[in-house]
């Protein structure tokens, strides 16, 4: 076994999950893949969020095989609707009329790969949400507080939650797109340590 990594790479432009791994006060840099993420869901939304995980981790492995990197990402499942980021604001609005009332569940896959040290771990989180009834009122009044057009399922649970979100089951931060207690617990399970 190669000695410890010494860096820790987030595989993720999203401000959220950096904002989550530095209230866990991880030591950790942002480092972006680009790759061609499977948004279909044609697999159901546990497998897309998997493979899109493994696929930022992965690809940014090969680069930095020294280096511990954590690859992840975020869905909105519905019955048998995967809802990924909106197109503009009248799809953003279509999925908040469709999740209105309802019950829906928030999956996030975590993907750590550390090349040198053979390590290609990825496990999947998920939390359930009951959503208010929503008008079109309501839905002005949270598209004036928030952007839905950059978050899967056309919200985020960070800001104005309390005009959407009746109650959630699970870790509320794996629904801004991070598991914090779970990545936690993995970290120490896997001996790595990259708090400050």
């Amino acid at each position: 076994m190669a000695e410890l990594p010494t860096h820790f790479y987030l595989a993720s432009a999203s401000p959220r999950r950096a904002e989550l791994m530095q209230r866990m006060g991880l030591r950790f840099e942002i480092r972006p893949t680009h790759v061609e993420e499977d948004d279909s869901g044609s697999q159901g939304p546990e497998v897309m969020v998997l493979e899109n995980a493994k696929l930022k981790a992965s690809t940014l492995s090969e680069l930095e095989p020294e280096a511990l990197v954590l690859g992840s990402d975020t869905t909105v499942a519905w019955d048998a609707h995967v809802l990924s980021k909106p197109i503009d604001l009248a799809d953003a609005r279509r999925m908040l009329h469709m999740l209105s009332g309802r019950r829906h569940t928030v999956y996030t896959a975590v993907s750590l790969y550390w090349q040198a040290g053979g390590l290609a771990h990825t496990f999947v989180e998920r939390s359930d949400v009951r959503f208010q009834q929503l008008d079109d009122a309501r839905i002005d009044q949270y598209f004036a507080r928030v952007n839905p057009l950059d978050k899967a399922g056309a919200y985020g649970i960070q800001e104005g939650r309390e005009l959407i979100i009746e109650h959630v089951e699970g870790s509320v931060e794996n629904v801004m797109g991070l598991p914090i207690q779970a990545l936690e617990q993995t970290l120490r399970e896997l001996g790595f340590d990259f708090w400050n």
